[in-house]
């Protein structure tokens, strides 16, 4: 296509012709004519021949945490039997892109690029598609083609280090010991029996029970141990500004990763309607973080949430997430689920900690929405207050570090 210096050139092109005609001036005629025909020709020399460009794109790692970068590697190879021209490679992301000049590939020859993603918010973002861009030596046309679809970058949250939840003792079966134990040191005493699994050891499968039930199951000698972590967060509207909210889903991420580091249970539910249930492993951690990658505010009701929570057979430890916009029903209530949990930790974000004003102006009157933090009261729950002098990691950890049964 044209380009903008072409479109000029054209338009020119059109006034010589009129001129010619008006002044009777064959002159201008003939240089009318010669602009409409270097343009034509600059079009078709962008556009035949044809590419045949091979492209690949890596991204190391597809996932990032904010506040880190992922690294874009690019190889682009030159499958024709022609030498290319000068090549312009756009790799798009959001409002930027990413441009590379590239100098003319013999055929079967290829080069190689690479460059630096930040990743400074949260969320997914599509990356590409990757184009060439080839133009004439006049810069009068251009022309691009696709080589390479678009990807997505998703970016957790930020992740602090801590400290994670409590071990605690509860009814579930997968929290009644602290520790593992093995029943039987040779396999005699068998804790359980459960079907094959790739990457299994075929020398603990039970083979009575194999040819009885006509499929492998291994012995499991051992009594599992693993704590359960529920991380309760609130999202609704009234209480978050945009702020507030990354605060809140950082602190989400932090605990949950934490967690998991800790070989616990986990669960994530959100005021908005989300849970997904107790699950392990690095697939179904990823899953939470992909949700809070993308989670916004909503209109939810805290007082269902717990309710379904009081109601179900959970046991473990539980950590609601929430700003000092709450009210006291909000803040009591997980205070009355000791009978379901054996540790309820509640994060409060008071306004310092997010509103930069209210930072810098202590003194100054406060909305009336925001009841003073020093009245605020969490029942039998402790309270991990976040404060503009001390950030969540340092509250939480503080308050962590006075439970002594804590993951071994």
């Amino acid at each position: 296509m044209p380009s903008r210096r072409g479109w000029l050139l054209l338009l020119g092109s059109l006034l010589l012709g009129i001129a010619g005609r008006i002044l009777g001036l064959i002159e201008l005629y003939a240089l009318a004519a010669a602009a409409a025909a270097l343009v034509g020709a600059a079009v078709a020399s962008v556009r035949w021949p044809r590419l045949k460009v091979g492209a690949t794109r890596e991204l190391r790692p597809p996932r990032v945490h904010a506040g880190t970068s992922s690294r874009v590697e690019l190889t682009l190879r030159n499958l024709g039997s022609r030498r290319t021209n000068s090549l312009t490679a756009i790799d798009p992301f959001g409002e930027r892109e990413a441009r590379f000049l590239l100098a003319p590939l013999p055929p079967g020859d290829r080069q190689h690029g690479a460059y630096l993603l930040p990743a400074e918010k949260r969320g997914v973002y599509s990356l590409g598609p990757l184009v060439l861009e080839r133009s004439d030596a006049f810069g009068l046309a251009g022309w691009r083609d696709e080589v390479a679809p678009a990807r997505n970058l998703t970016v957790y949250p930020r992740v602090d280090d801590i400290r994670p939840l409590p071990y605690t003792m509860g009814q579930d079966p997968l929290a009644g010991t602290d520790h593992p134990t093995t029943l039987g040191p040779a396999g005699d005493e068998l804790y359980a029996l459960r079907a094959y699994e790739l990457g299994d050891d075929l020398r603990r499968v039970h083979w009575k029970s194999t040819a009885k039930l006509g499929e492998l199951m291994i012995r499991q000698d051992e009594m599992p141990w693993q704590g359960r972590a529920t991380v309760v967060l609130d999202l609704r509207r009234r209480i978050h500004t945009a702020e507030s909210l990354e605060l809140a889903v950082s602190a989400a991420a932090s605990i949950i990763t934490s967690s998991w580091h800790h070989r616990a249970l986990l669960r994530l539910v959100t005021t908005a309607g989300y849970d997904t249930g107790f699950g392990s492993g690095r697939g179904h951690t990823e899953v939470i973080l992909e949700q809070l990658a993308v989670v916004g505010l909503d209109d939810g009701n805290m007082a269902g949430v717990l309710g379904g929570l009081r109601r179900g057979a959970t046991a473990g430890a539980m950590a609601l997430i929430t700003t000092d916009r709450a009210g006291d029903k909000d803040l009591a209530a997980p205070g009355r689920l000791g009978g379901r949990f054996g540790h309820v930790s509640i994060v409060l974000f008071e306004r310092s900690s997010y509103d930069k004003w209210a930072a810098s102006e202590p003194g100054r009157r406060k909305p009336a929405t925001a009841k003073p933090a020093a009245q605020k009261s969490a029942g039998s729950a402790r309270l991990v207050r976040v404060t503009s002098d001390l950030p969540f990691a340092e509250a939480w950890n503080r308050v962590m570090a006075s439970r002594r049964a804590a993951f071994r």
